[in-house]
């Protein structure tokens, strides 16, 4: 059957083509069983020709302004962006950076750790060229094999770089190589004088490539409290409050070793809200110690008791500060967010003809919640641009699950209104930026975003008023190009996914039970509906994108 299609499909496409009307007056049989075969397969002809003809322009769309937002933030990108060498005539040269114009004499050096700052340091070895007279780096431990595979090489350091790359952290734990990578970082900082520039490349992943716990404290003891802590719910702000107690280096740790060199941190984002002192646990960033505030978190999780003993030694034995002055040889300059990707990307979509809004940059939760609000907005944006009489009860619903979600800079009800008020709107794009969480209950194979996009698309399957008219997309991607332990960056979902997935003999609702919506997109139409990228050697994030086009007047 498969053959008997093609042939007619070939007959239909090519039938004021000279060469077929010889094949027809020669062999009319053959014509008039290709289409006999057409007519027994025309509803999947009209099958393939709506998801064709329907999401495939949405989906090059979406991919494209995803795409504009991961170049927006590629370490090549954000370091041309922020650091700049300006030579004289008279043979000086002075580094710009941040507002800075500092003076270059055979004086600059770099440290950096996290999983983008390999890209990060190639991008400013090209920049600072001759000037640069030493540098350290702490990456993820097969962190340059994995960016010569995906093909980025222009990530990669050149052969006789002066830039050191340690390898470590496997599986994002410390671990005795970066430890060895901290104290190389550590005595290259302590050296430097007055008269010397410390550049220090910081991203996300940073601080597993950055332990360096107080002696007595061993890093065995350092990973067991966090252990204990992340195990009994501990939230972010108190795992890293007890880091920065516990570390010799981060809570700006490795700017005071620096001192009195001048220190510049060019810091790329992967965190809600952009909290500098979260990123890499803020080594750098000026933070007061009190022990109280570390034993209070060990007492709130009756753990003061159970806790290695040099944990509590540590945190009595260390001087209490409030430690804000002493930081005036330190710029913190935040270069790469979420923000700045998601800004690029309502730029592309602009172009591409869409009233673009962009909602948020701290979109978080479960995803089973956020698949709630953007099933509901693709429904709200369509009932605006219809002039459906459900527009109020449908904004009602999305108000109280957007409650639900408390993202602080959403301001929904002003962007519905902005809406309301455009004219003559036929395309719409919805930009959001965050990191979700997913709950994994099977053994199956997938990310936040793949496991996002399908949710999106199950609540359409169960909800379809209001939508039709419309074509509608949503992709939900990781900047970074890799959705938990999978090849895929995120995934596409449209309203009738799950229809064509049932013809494809797949079930939704087992895939989500199995935590496999990476196993269910590669079956969908051959993965057609996955995003991959492979590994981009940055990360802010996620970015999610959701189209709605008007494909006939109401």
């Amino acid at each position: 059957m498969r053959g008997c299609f093609s042939f007619s499909r070939f007959c239909l496409q090519n039938i004021f083509n000279p060469t077929c009307q010889v094949i027809a007056g020669v062999r009319p049989g053959l014509l008039a069983r290709a289409l006999r075969c057409l007519n027994l397969k025309r509803s999947l002809v009209c099958q393939t020709r709506r998801v064709a003809m329907g999401s495939a322009p949405l989906q090059e769309d979406a991919r494209k302004i995803f795409g504009a937002a991961v170049s927006s933030v590629l370490p090549s990108h954000i370091l041309q962006r922020s650091l700049r060498v300006r030579d004289g005539s008279d043979g000086s040269s002075v580094l710009e950076c941040g507002g800075l114009e500092l003076a270059l004499n055979r004086n600059l050096y770099v440290v950096g750790f996290g999983k983008a700052v390999l890209g990060m340091a190639a991008a400013l070895e090209q920049i600072v060229g001759r000037h640069l007279l030493q540098g350290v780096i702490s990456v993820p431990r097969g962190l340059e094999e994995s960016l010569k595979q995906s093909g980025r090489r222009e990530m990669l350091l050149a052969p006789r770089s002066l830039i050191r790359v340690l390898e470590g952290a496997e599986n994002n734990m410390a671990d005795e190589a970066a430890l060895e990578a901290a104290s190389e970082i550590q005595r290259l900082a302590e050296k430097l004088t007055e008269k010397d520039i410390l550049l220090v490349l910081i991203s996300g992943g940073g601080s597993a490539l950055l332990p360096a716990p107080i002696p007595p404290l061993t890093l065995q003891d350092k990973q067991t409290i966090t252990k204990q802590l992340a195990s009994r719910g501990a939230t972010i702000q108190e795992l890293n409050t007890l880091r920065r107690g516990l570390s010799r280096l981060k809570g700006g740790g490795l700017a005071r070793a620096a001192y009195p060199a001048q220190v510049i941190s060019l810091i790329l984002s992967d965190v809600i809200g952009d909290d500098l002192d979260v990123i890499a646990s803020g080594p750098t960033v000026c933070s007061s110690y009190k022990a109280e505030e570390c034993l209070q978190i060990l007492e709130k999780y009756e753990l003061r008791g159970s806790a290695p003993v040099s944990v509590e030694r540590v945190l009595l034995s260390r001087p209490q500060n409030a430690e804000t002055d002493g930081f005036g040889h330190v710029r913190n300059i935040l270069i790469g967010s979420n923000r700045i990707a998601l800004r690029e990307a309502g730029e592309e979509s602009v172009r591409l003809g869409y009233r673009t809004l962009i909602l948020s940059t701290v979109i978080s939760g479960d995803v089973s919640l956020v698949s709630r609000f953007y099933g509901l907005l693709a429904r709200v944006i369509c009932s605006i641009l219809a002039d459906s009489p459900e527009q109020q009860p449908l904004e009602q619903e999305i108000q109280a699950v957007a409650g639900e979600m408390d993202v602080p800079d959403l301001e929904l009800a002003d962007r519905i209104q902005e809406l309301r008020k455009s004219k003559d709107l036929d395309s719409v794009c919805v930009l959001c930026g965050g990191e979700t969480t997913v709950h994994v209950h099977g053994e199956g194979k997938g990310g936040r975003n793949q496991e996002l996009a399908l949710r999106v698309a199950q609540g359409w399957h169960n909800t379809k008023d209001g939508m039709e008219g419309f074509e509608v997309l949503f992709l939900s991607g990781g900047t970074d190009g890799q959705d938990g332990p999978t090849e895929a960056a995120g995934a596409f979902s449209y309203p009738r996914l799950l229809v064509d997935a049932q013809k494809e003999g797949l079930h939704l609702e087992q895939s989500l039970e199995q935590s496999d919506s990476n196993g269910f997109f590669t079956a969908f139409q051959d993965g057609r509906y996955l995003l991959v990228t492979g590994l981009t050697g940055t990360n802010v994030m996620d970015v999610q994108v959701l189209l709605v086009r008007r494909t006939r007047r109401q």
